[in-house]
């Protein structure tokens, strides 16, 4: 909470020179590919040094807005939602392995999520789609005895499951959530057993989208997610009140 008598925190000339390029960035004279100033000339027009303009610069980069590559002017950065989501990984990796809370509520919202994509997926899908599906359990169940080949394969399924919708932001989305979850799940993986109980439910969903059963793909999937989120819960010791 800021009281009214708190300090006010200094600004680095870095900061205020990060605020003009944004503006620069922001504005309609550039675009995707466009160069930037060179360090020379804002450093004259801002007035300010070679420090102040790099730092700026990288702050800009790291938010991936700019490109920077060495012997060439800075570029404005093409969007990419894949790319700003990568940059949020090792963020929320932190987050969610120091809050239980934010864990949680990241489970729930990725149950709602894959709910509605295998609903889709039960629409929209073809036989190839499925052939794919099956062919990535298959895999995945050969795989049986490795617990990194079995989560790799797993996360191919779910990818498979979202990219039949033919919507990229869902693809991304669903790839984001599950790189994210994937370490809170990994021990649950090695866990003898399981992976039978893990593929019998893929096949479940799998036969539920071949059939164009949304109601019982939905099902199939939010009984998955939610059993793995209940034996993680037990493999730690947490009882529901202590992630949210």
């Amino acid at each position: 909470m800021i009281t009214p008598n708190a300090p006010i925190k200094r600004r680095k000339l870095s900061d205020d020179v990060q605020d003009r390029l944004l503006e620069i960035i922001r504005g309609p004279n550039f675009a995707p590919g466009d160069p930037l100033p060179s360090e020379r000339e804002l450093m004259r027009a801002y007035s300010v040094g070679r420090p102040a303009i790099r730092e700026a610069m990288q702050n800009l980069a790291r938010m991936g807005l700019i490109e920077i590559r060495h012997g060439e002017r800075p570029k404005v950065a093409a969007p990419s939602l894949d790319k700003t989501i990568d940059q949020l990984g090792d963020t929320m990796r932190h987050l969610l392995r120091h809050s239980p809370a934010d864990l949680a509520h990241l489970k729930e919202a990725r149950v709602v999520f894959e709910t509605q994509m295998v609903r889709i997926a039960a629409q929209k899908r073809q036989s190839d789609d499925i052939s794919r599906l099956v062919q990535i359990v298959d895999q995945q169940e050969k795989s049986s005895s490795d617990s990194e080949v079995f989560l790799d394969r797993d996360g191919d399924f779910h990818r498979a499951i979202a990219e039949i919708s033919g919507n990229p932001i869902f693809s991304s989305l669903n790839e984001a959530m599950f790189g994210w979850l994937a370490h809170f799940h990994i021990d649950l993986v090695r866990k003898p057993g399981l992976e039978k109980l893990t593929i019998k439910e893929h096949r479940d969903i799998i036969e539920a989208i071949a059939d164009k059963d949304e109601e019982r793909a939905a099902k199939a999937m939010t009984d998955h997610l939610n059993r793995a989120n209940a034996l993680y819960h037990q493999s730690h010791g947490l009882h529901p009140e202590q992630t949210g």
